[in-house]
């Protein structure tokens, strides 16, 4: 199973649409791979805050213009796609517009497969956190090949998780973000030690370039379920970071290790 990060660029002065048209330019060269991930917050950048609201969008019907490039993108190059997050405009119960940080993953029907609401929103008292609703429960999308967990950036921080995606039978987690320069050491461990903890395999996906002025940290990673790096971004510059997972792995590991089977806390 080939899997390809694309560790898109995000330059405020390029208009979205043009980044759209770009981005789904690039999952179209990943044709050869059987599952294409993108990072957190492309389209307008995870640190641009005040961009939120106006590039708000829903992920059906009319409107949902990344949706709609990323099923097209994906149906094209005939591959399963974590288009990364939107800013999802939804409707609340009182008829008002709400907002969430959600992820996308297309068949390579270009079938909208899956969702997943960022449950961890970071900014503490501001930002995303005051900005965005939480999403409710973790998503698991089974693939031919593999089930993946869907997690976002600052969820990454928070093991449970993590753990409740591995009861679900994840095999494989994704993690999109747009993780800043200035804790690029954090995502670095962190993204280790869910592999290792949870005896899976992860892929990282991050931005390049600047959100909002904030430098990103770049470093999209795959780590396989013993805590190996397979691929990593040489620098945070734009590129695109591959490699070929083995789903049978993830069983042998556990069975050989069984970490997992000792768990006395659930």
């Amino acid at each position: 199973m080939r899997a390809s990060l694309i560790q898109i660029g995000v330059d405020q002065d390029e208009p979205v649409e043009a980044r759209r048209a770009r981005a789904a330019s690039l999952v179209r060269e990943q044709a050869a791979a059987d599952l294409v991930v993108l990072p957190e917050l492309w389209t307008v950048g995870a640190f641009a805050f005040d961009s939120f609201t106006a590039a708000a969008e829903p992920v059906r019907g009319p409107g949902a213009r990344t949706a709609e490039a990323m099923s097209e993108a994906a149906r094209e190059a005939r591959v399963w796609l974590h288009a990364g997050s939107v800013v999802e405009r939804a409707t609340g119960e009182s008829g008002e517009a709400v907002y969430y940080n959600t992820a996308l993953v297309f068949s390579p029907d270009g079938e909208l497969a899956a969702t997943y609401r960022k449950i961890h929103r970071f900014g503490f008292d501001r930002g995303e956190a005051t900005l965005m609703s939480a999403g409710a429960e973790p998503v698991a999308v089974p693939l031919p090949d593999t089930t993946l967990g869907l997690a976002t950036c600052y969820d990454l921080r928070f093991p449970e998780l993590f753990r409740a995606l591995t009861d679900a039978g994840a095999q494989t987690l994704v993690v999109s973000a747009g993780w800043p320069e200035r804790r690029a050491a954090h995502w670095s461990l962190l993204v280790r030690a869910r592999a290792v903890e949870n005896q899976a395999y992860v892929l990282a996906c991050g931005t390049a370039g600047a959100h909002a002025g904030v430098p990103q940290a770049g470093r999209s990673v795959i780590v396989d379920p013993w805590g190996e790096t397979l691929a990593e971004a040489e620098d945070a510059e734009e590129q695109v970071v591959a490699a070929d997972l083995d789903p049978a792995y993830v069983a042998k590991v556990r069975a050989d290790f069984p970490v997992l089977r000792d768990r006395v806390l659930r």
